[in-house]
């Protein structure tokens, strides 16, 4: 998704259609897709305040990034005015999308003002993954400002790294992230489990006993709009309606698939029953592992991303919370955080030619070992930034609005105490 080079030609009136149409399925991956998947997973009394902290993501971040997120990450670079900083951030040029027309376009011929618009769907989708981690306890408030200010601190600088000729993509030290696995589920996952660590458990949490879900429909629905919408989310990031988006499209649903009946079979033989909610978070975890790798795999390496997501997230998920004793209610780092870490280590294993073309990198399976390298290098930096900068947003925050609610708020639930309303009269 990197490398927007700006150039007089022809508008393509095939790509831009598609780009149209993927931005409109990576909005319905937040709303109304992961408000209905959380707000299914959350206890009756907790449902409204997951939908409006999604949908308030939704209109906060998508005003910040025009503002100046956009020019932040794709803004002509500092680097390429001589200044250091260009490997750190963009420029301001483009604050407000200044200087640019409905005729400037982008190196595959679409509107940039369309391409912006993609990019601001990823932008909102990240920080309302992190809802996950600490749902159910958090002020309406605090989680806002931390939103906020997470969004530009964190996200923004991530994008630019790896998407917006930055130190980590393909200017910098070469790492291949298609569509996402760093910059949106490692980010969002190693902070949601710092999150979930720092906010605290829930009153009354039992290590390993979970609430049940409130409304599997919802759940199911979720799951079903963004594995939809998860087609533009990948598919569209080649900015082109070509071959390599259909490749992207087919790997996305290949290894989803097997993603859900890896997580049903081991379901089925620890429970003795399949479930539905099981299925649908091994669903999940095979979109997130795949997104890196979209671009550059081929159905092999499609087949053991979704295999190997869903088993250690299972695992992850089912035994590892429990023993280290942290509250992630619903599972935002053990699916979000460790499927992007194993897709993004993987896509330098499954890497191939066949896909990316003649110009395009190996995987350490067809002798490119240096990519696996280099894929380790992204992911390391990226947890240690994400992780740094998530305790000390979270510590100024919560010392000047505070973040978590009251035992007797998280009693009642917040609904009512945040919203003055309840999802079922």
């Amino acid at each position: 998704m990197e490398g927007l080079c700006i150039k007089p030609t022809v508008l393509d009136s095939g790509n831009t259609a598609w780009i149209i149409v993927a931005t409109l399925l990576v909005m319905l991956m937040t709303v109304p897709g992961l408000a209905l998947f959380y707000g299914g997973l959350v206890r009756q009394k907790n449902v409204l305040s997951v939908i409006m902290q999604c949908l308030v993501l939704t209109a906060v971040v998508s005003i910040l990034w025009f503002a100046f997120g956009y020019s932040w990450v794709f803004g002509t670079s500092f680097s390429e005015q001589k200044n250091p900083l260009g490997f750190i951030m963009g420029g301001f040029d483009k604050v407000f999308l200044r200087g640019i027309g409905l005729n400037t376009l982008t190196e595959t011929n679409i509107p940039e003002i369309i391409f912006a618009l993609f990019q601001c769907m990823f932008a909102v989708i990240t920080p309302s993954l992190i809802i996950g981690a600490f749902a159910e306890r958090v002020k309406f408030s605090g989680f806002l400002v931390f939103a906020i200010v997470w969004s530009i601190f964190v996200y923004n600088p991530m994008a630019h790294w790896v998407w917006g000729g930055g130190w980590i993509g393909e200017k910098g030290i070469g790492a291949i992230d298609f569509a996402g696995g760093t910059v949106v589920h490692i980010n969002a996952g190693i902070t949601a489990l710092i999150m979930a660590i720092m906010v605290g458990k829930r009153k009354n949490y039992k290590h390993g006993i979970t609430p049940p879900p409130h409304n599997i429909p919802f759940v199911f629905l979720g799951t079903a709009l963004l594995w939809l919408g998860w087609f533009g989310f990948n598919a569209g990031s080649g900015l082109a309606a070509n071959g390599l988006a259909a490749n992207a499209f087919l790997v996305t649903h290949f290894a989803t698939a097997v993603a859900v009946i890896v997580w049903m079979a081991i379901d089925w033989i620890r429970e003795k029953k399949p479930t539905i909610v099981g299925a649908c978070t091994g669903a999940v975890a095979g979109l997130v592992a795949i997104t890196p790798a979209a671009g550059t795999v081929d159905l092999l390496g499609a087949f053991f991303i979704g295999a190997t997501s869903s088993l250690v997230c299972f695992f992850m998920v089912s035994l590892v919370k429990s023993k280290l004793k942290y509250d992630d209610a619903l599972d935002a780092f053990g699916v979000h955080g460790i499927g992007g870490i194993i897709g993004s280590i993987l896509t330098g294993v499954f890497a191939t030619k066949m896909v990316s073309g003649p110009h395009g990198v190996e995987g350490a399976l067809y002798g490119g070992w240096h990519q696996l390298e280099v894929q380790v290098v992204a992911t390391i930096a990226t947890i240690i930034y994400s992780a740094v900068m998530t305790v000390i947003i979270f510590r100024v925050v919560d010392k000047i609005v505070g973040i978590r609610v009251s035992l007797r708020m998280e009693e009642e639930g917040l609904d009512v105490y945040e919203h003055g309303e309840t999802a079922y009269n």
